[in-house]
């Protein structure tokens, strides 16, 4: 097994999750099903509630923005006011979020009400988030050896600290610096690499970024941010040119720091 180094003059990781710290199956397998399996009895133990009544008003408002730009939209349009039927507004509501997961939308209106749904699930113990057995462990020597950790994944940060709050290690939370999503910009532009080092207040050359994705990995190159790519089982497969051209790890234990931090 090859080593990897980390470059001397690196204060920072920063770990893609999905493919990365966890396995692609657990979002695929177990955190898209929950929702679909849960959805109408999540929607009508809470309708009444606040934050129910907010995210239906968000998955509402994208609907009426979906009609007014022409998009394709469920065939159901929501519509909350004029119902005395309960059970028909919560179908049209059913209906409209399992429409979006079909079509893989990242609405922040989807996001938003799954978000609330697995915060319900992790708390409950419904749902534990799973990590690779290596990703601990080298966390926990990365930081002994003076390095600082932050995650930056397209899942919202709310999603992001459940997982690790509610993980199969227990709570992981203080193993992490800081935690960024798309909210700084998208994981495939190299914008956002900068803008992460910026907010970490170091240059580029001082993070190592740790992603499945060649695409994520040659975006945070361009901005000057050293890479490795994690090969996992289920990841998807690299062409061989992108063997040749990046440094491959399989599991965090290969990665190992060198001299000066």
């Amino acid at each position: 097994m090859d080593m990897v180094l980390i470059p001397a003059n690196t204060t920072a990781l920063l770990l893609d999750i999905e493919g990365t710290t966890t396995p692609i199956t657990f979002v695929k397998d177990i955190l898209f099903p929950y929702i679909k399996d849960h959805l109408e009895e999540h929607l009508s133990a809470h309708w009444e509630e606040d934050e129910c009544k907010q995210d239906v008003h968000l998955l509402k408002k994208q609907v009426e923005e979906d009609l007014r730009l022409n998009r394709a939209c469920a065939q159901h349009a929501l519509d909350q006011s004029g119902h005395t039927d309960e059970e028909k507004a919560i179908r049209e509501v059913v209906d409209n979020v399992l429409w979006q997961m079909a079509s893989d939308r990242k609405t922040t209106a989807l996001k938003q009400l799954q978000g609330h749904m697995w915060r319900a699930a992790y708390t409950a113990g419904r749902i534990k988030g799973e990590l690779y057995q290596d990703v601990v462990p080298s966390i926990r020597r990365w930081r002994l050896q003076g390095l600082k950790v932050y995650i930056y994944s397209s899942g919202s940060v709310e999603a992001q600290k459940l997982l690790f709050g509610y993980s199969v290690e227990g709570d992981v939370l203080d193993l992490f610096d800081g935690h960024f999503d798309t909210n700084i910009g998208a994981k495939v532009e190299s914008k956002s690499y900068e803008r992460i080092a910026e907010r970490m207040g170091c240059l580029s050359e001082e993070i190592m970024f740790l992603t499945d994705i060649t695409r994520e990995a040659k975006a945070a190159e361009d901005a000057g941010v050293n890479v490795a790519v994690v090969v996992r089982p289920g990841n998807m497969e690299l062409t061989e040119e992108e063997r040749s051209h990046y440094n491959l790890i399989t599991t965090f234990s290969q990665l190992e720091v060198t001299g000066g931090v």
